[in-house]
């Protein structure tokens, strides 16, 4: 944990990703409600500051989630302190903690883990059978590299220099297989923040049997 517990928070407020990211959220969410289990029980996987949890909660959603950073984690605390977000991380056994949930979400998580077949794994573990994960990272492909590549923005993106920063760079491909490999069904993804060949972020629905 000590290896992973630094990532930093300045507040708990929403960033500027969540302009896009949270509007295709919350219309998963809002699809998945009819069918989500009394409460409407939601894990978040990689809280953060607590800011999305906070949002998911407004709307209704109980809501619980961890997250490695000891930053964010008190800032969450001390802003929303009725909200159930604790130190933790995929490379715990959450299910055993926390129990099992009717959805679970993942915002900009999967890039930074070093081992993500055990995050997939914990993802999966998490859920109920017919639960929901609902992941989301930053959006690579062909086209998207190459304008990179010709406006000099590489080193910018692909940075070595973040601390606790992205260390793994996934394609529709890429994830699909990793969801697949962890037991996920009816996969299917939503690119958002720009054109969808130029997309910021990709959002990741898939289902466990």
């Amino acid at each position: 944990m000590d290896d992973i517990s630094g990532y930093r928070w300045d507040s708990a407020a929403l960033t500027s990703a969540h302009d896009y990211l949270l509007p295709a959220l919350l219309n998963e969410m809002a699809r998945l409600r009819p069918t989500a289990a009394v409460g409407g029980r939601v894990f978040e996987l990689g809280c953060g500051n607590g800011s999305v949890a906070n949002v998911l909660a407004q709307q209704g959603w109980s809501v619980t989630g961890v997250d490695p950073s000891t930053e964010g984690i008190a800032q969450a605390k001390a802003q929303y302190p009725a909200l159930r977000l604790e130190e933790g991380s995929a490379y715990d056994d959450l299910a055993a903690r926390f129990g099992r949930f009717p959805v679970v979400t993942s915002l900009e998580v999967v890039e930074h883990v070093y081992s993500p077949r055990h995050y997939a794994a914990t993802l999966f573990s998490l859920l109920e059978p017919g639960g929901t994960a609902i992941v989301s990272t930053p959006y690579h492909g062909y086209w998207k590299n190459l304008a990179m590549a010709v406006t000099g923005k590489m080193d910018a993106h692909f940075t070595a220099l973040w601390d606790h920063g992205h260390i793994k760079f996934w394609s529709v491909r890429t994830l699909s297989e990793l969801l697949r490999e962890a037991g996920f069904v009816d996969i299917r993804f939503e690119r958002v923040g720009r054109m969808p060949a130029l997309a910021k972020s990709m959002i990741a629905v898939a289902r466990k049997p």
